[in-house]
């Protein structure tokens, strides 16, 4: 077969998508020597994808996401590679391309969290995008020959939500790798402003990710741990920001640390030296990050909410992510008991083992031999 990839996510450009887009192509690579690839990009990663095998080559799609040239010209460029079918790692297919395709859908966060507060357009404009997201959503998901996604929950919630086959659905659960101890010990000196004991937290800071509910609890736990930190790890964009302001608003600007962006093997190492790491999203298709700290050795604390137990297992302690006082107790369990701290750290140690990129390439790659 020949099969094409759009890799327009590909790197850390995409952010999450960015890092299933490339750890999925980096394995197809080692495993599959018999079928062609063809990867489409972006003139921003387009020079940090150079393929390592004869049977993988790269084409230029410079067509921003969800824009009117991703509809109208990026179907040309697809149907000119002559590809048997293309996999699309994220909803946007556009709706004018007419092959064969499969979809990976992460989640439907925009589906269930349609508010103003996660966007940074008029309420005009919103309702128009949120509509076109629907019908481009609506559309992938009726036309695709296979739907791959990253959690059991998210499949159910697909089924549910846009009355799909659930034979039609393929769960390919993402994977987690840390650096070499070599590109780690290299780096010992990283410090991004960060004192210690700290709480960790990776990420966006989107609606949905619940931070300044747990600003609130922080800032109720710090009376009792006044050297604790909190610190946040993500590239500054309008939510970030807004976070800020309202870290400021609070009176918790000298204890609450944006890093902004850091390298992999930096951010490893933030790992490694927090006291525990905090995921108290309301709504998760899947979430790295919590294993990112696992693999670490670091304990996590974790919202009960969505796929999140499913992922983690009986690795974290979970508190309900709507509940202040709940979080209160569990950031108190994790930072005073060193018995529960070790328990959490050796169960994540085992969970981590279940999630590797190259299980989730051999699943991908053995979709993709019954679409065509």
């Amino acid at each position: 077969m020949k099969i094409g990839i759009d890799a327009r996510f590909f790197g850390s450009l995409g952010k999450g998508l960015g890092r299933y887009t490339q750890k999925l192509i980096e394995h197809l690579e080692k495993i599959d020597a018999v079928n062609s690839y063809v990867i489409f990009l972006r003139k921003e990663n387009f020079e940090a994808y150079s393929p390592s095998r004869p049977n993988f080559s790269k084409i230029l799609a410079d067509f921003r996401w969800y824009s009117l040239e991703e509809q109208i010209k990026f179907p040309r460029v697809l149907q000119n590679a002559h590809a048997d079918f293309v996999h699309f790692p994220h909803f946007n297919v556009p709706i004018f391309y007419r092959g064969l395709f499969c979809v990976t859908i992460h989640d439907l966060i925009l589906t269930h969290y349609p508010t103003l507060r996660a966007t940074t357009l008029s309420p005009l404009r919103y309702g128009i995008k949120h509509h076109a997201y629907l019908h481009v959503i609506r559309r992938a998901i009726r036309k695709a020959k296979k739907i791959i996604t990253v959690s059991e929950f998210t499949k159910h919630d697909i089924s549910k939500s846009f009355s799909v086959s659930g034979e039609k659905i393929a769960v390919t659960y993402e994977g987690v790798e840390a650096p070499s101890q070599l590109e780690i010990n290299a780096n010992q000196h990283a410090q991004h402003g960060v004192s210690k004991p700290y709480i960790l937290y990776v990420g966006n800071a989107y609606p949905h990710k619940n931070l300044e509910r747990f600003i609130d609890a922080f800032g109720e736990i710090r009376r009792e741990f006044p050297s604790l930190t909190f610190v946040v790890v993500g590239k500054d964009d309008y939510f970030i920001l807004r976070l800020k302001e309202y870290v400021r608003h609070k009176g918790l600007a000298t204890s609450v640390v944006f890093t902004g962006f850091v390298s992999d093997v930096d951010l490893f190492l933030l790992y490694q030296r927090a006291r525990a790491f905090v995921f108290p999203s309301l709504y998760e298709g899947f979430g790295l990050p919590p294993l990112e700290a696992m693999i670490n050795g670091t304990p996590v604390i974790a919202s009960n909410a969505t796929s999140i137990p499913e992922i983690l297992g009986d690795a974290a302690q979970y508190f309900r992510p709507d509940n202040i006082h709940d979080m209160i107790q569990s950031i108190r369990a994790v930072h005073t008991n060193d018995n529960l701290r070790k328990q959490l750290i050796e169960r994540g140690n085992r969970r981590v083992e279940r999630f590797t990129w190259d299980a989730m390439a051999r699943s991908t790659l053995d979709i993709y031999r019954h679409i065509v």
